[in-house]
């Protein structure tokens, strides 16, 4: 998928809300980029595109993981603060069997590559500007457990 280039946090939004209508039960969208990239305005707008109040979208940085409920359950997943076994006990195993999709930002942050899942790159060009890649090679089920082998 080409990059996609915003101009605004609404048209990054916007790009989220675009894989929305590409998405289907238990897929998993991983999130890349730096502190302060949009990956919270791309969840906003994946969310507001499965039928969740965009109002209701935060970053998780400090519970770690949110649940919104539209015509599917986002599990909005945020590894800022996590890293290597703790995010075991996250349990995004169960979390990606299920039907809801999974978004994880801070997707670096897991122990191992994931594959059968979107890949999202956000970079910050400065100001409201964004350069959005998509990686929809995703099979909607995640190819290897999301946790570090014990």
């Amino acid at each position: 998928m080409p990059t996609q280039r915003t101009a605004s946090e609404a048209e990054t939004e916007q790009v989220g809300a675009e894989l929305a209508v590409q998405i289907s039960p238990g897929a998993v969208v991983l999130l890349h980029g730096e502190l302060g990239a949009g990956k919270t305005a791309f969840v906003r707008g994946l969310a507001g595109g499965l039928g969740v109040k965009p109002e209701q979208v935060s970053s998780p940085t400090f519970t770690l993981i949110q649940e919104y409920r539209g015509r599917m359950t986002v599990h909005h997943v945020d590894l800022y603060r996590v890293a290597g076994r703790e995010i075991d006990d996250l349990g995004l195993d169960e979390l990606a069997a299920g039907d809801a999709v999974v978004v994880i930002e801070w997707a670096d942050r897991l122990p191992r590559p994931l594959g059968g899942a979107y890949v999202v790159r956000i970079t910050d060009r400065g100001g409201d500007r964004r350069d959005i890649e998509i990686d929809a090679a995703g099979t909607h089920a995640p190819a290897r457990p999301l946790h570090s082998a014990r």
